[in-house]
């Protein structure tokens, strides 16, 4: 798929097979535009990315105080760092320009918290 990013980058990213078939349902024979629309066929904005997550979220039972779209992002990388793929990877598929970027979201391992 082609994606416009910040700064107007285009880049092309590879699908599952899964994601593929959900975005052509989504688009419905469209070759342009936005992928999600509101009811009234306009580009679904932030705010109502977060509503939806959150309303999402909730029907899963999922109970976070700030629940936002870019905790998505978060655990995409940094799952993907605690599973030991390599920054580089990690950085490629973040679309991060810099590494030290990518760097931040590494935890590194883990000590336990001792006991208070």
């Amino acid at each position: 798929m082609k994606i416009r990013g910040k700064g107007d980058k285009t880049v092309l990213i590879p699908l599952p097979p899964a994601v593929a078939r959900a975005i052509n349902q989504a688009v419905d024979g469209r070759d342009h535009g936005p992928i999600l629309r509101d009811v009234y066929g306009d580009r679904v904005d932030r705010h109502a990315t977060t509503c939806r997550l959150k309303a999402l979220a909730e029907g899963a039972g999922i109970r976070i105080a700030r629940m936002r779209p870019h905790m998505l992002r978060h655990t995409f990388v940094t799952t993907m760092l605690d599973a030991g793929v390599s920054l580089r990877d990690v950085q490629i598929a973040a679309r991060h320009a810099d590494s030290r970027t990518t760097m931040r979201y590494d935890r590194g391992p883990q000590e336990p918290r001792p006991a208070p």
